[in-house]
């Protein structure tokens, strides 16, 4: 679903390759997620040695304990539960929090991306209408309105919502990735094609947004050029052997639902292996990280 995932595409060469398109729906990485000082200082970033998460999951752990519910601390659990993609757990220790702060939109904001992430797209739109509001809108709130907007098949409410998004934040790489993949999922390739390009020739764009442009150029055939997107990060190598997995499966005759599928399928003998397309879910302010741009979560 709309969430932190990484890209579908092999690295080391060692992917299955598993239902690569199936997550074009919905990988939600969401870029940053509510930031505060506190917690960004104390929670250590995803990509991070596993016993350093495990240690930071802990730490955060006996706090939640000593104070259930409080925003800081429970901003500071769920994002390292997220980290270690326990993201129902997330979920419910935000819920806690909104249960208590019901009017705090940093806690709201936080809880609807926590449910685009577990894929309950419907409870999500409702909750993220009240982490913002019409006469204040945030760019990032609504990228993730339209994440889950395309996890219920609304293309067209979910491409309003992103370009509501980039009225506020022109140009934003993880917003148009999100809009571009929602085109593709329109059967709209041209322009996927078009909105994926203008995202990947921006410096702040991250690899997932040149995988994402990369399937929609296999998706029209040219498989030449996903292979140049895929150099950009990939050996020579690998990227051709992503581009002929990627020809493999389009050639079958079920291409279309996969790519409306909701799985991210990951390889459990090799963890660094996401068999997702990127989705970015950009999160709100209080837990971005600056050194993170959307393409989620």
């Amino acid at each position: 679903m709309i969430s932190s995932f990484g890209g579908l595409f092999r690295q080391s060469g060692r992917s299955r390759f598993a239902c690569a398109v199936a997550a074009v729906a919905l990988a939600s990485s969401l870029t940053g997620c509510l930031r505060d000082k506190d917690i960004t200082a104390a929670v250590t970033e995803p990509g991070a040695p596993q016993d350093a998460l495990h240690a930071q999951l802990e730490s955060w752990s006996k706090r939640y304990s000593a104070n259930p519910g409080e925003k800081t601390v429970s901003l500071g659990y769920a994002k390292a539960l997220t980290a270690l993609d326990q993201k129902g757990q997330a979920a419910s220790v935000l819920q806690t929090a909104a249960v208590k702060s019901p009017k705090d939109q940093e806690v709201l904001a936080a809880y609807g991306k926590a449910l685009v992430d577990t894929g309950d797209y419907n409870q999500a739109l409702e909750v993220l209408a009240r982490a913002h509001s019409p006469d204040q809108p945030d760019w990032r709130i609504l990228s993730a309105q339209g994440i889950a907007s395309d996890g219920m098949g609304l293309h067209e409410r979910a491409q309003s919502f992103y370009l509501s998004a980039l009225k506020i934040s022109p140009g934003d790489p993880g917003v148009l990735s999100n809009l571009g993949l929602s085109y593709a999922l329109s059967k709209k390739l041209p322009e996927a094609e078009r909105v994926l390009t203008e995202a990947a020739q921006n410096p702040k764009a991250d690899p997932r947004v040149r995988q994402n442009l990369a399937l929609v150029l296999a998706l029209q055939g040219r498989f030449d050029n996903a292979t140049q997107a895929l150099r950009h990060d990939l050996s020579p190598a690998d990227a051709a052997r992503n581009v002929a997995d990627i020809r493999s499966m389009i050639a079958q005759p079920n291409t279309w639902e996969a790519i409306r599928g909701k799985g991210a399928v990951k390889d459990s003998a090799n963890p660094n292996s996401v068999t997702a397309i990127a989705r970015a879910n950009p999160s709100t302010p209080a837990a971005q990280t600056s050194d993170t741009q959307a393409a989620a979560q």
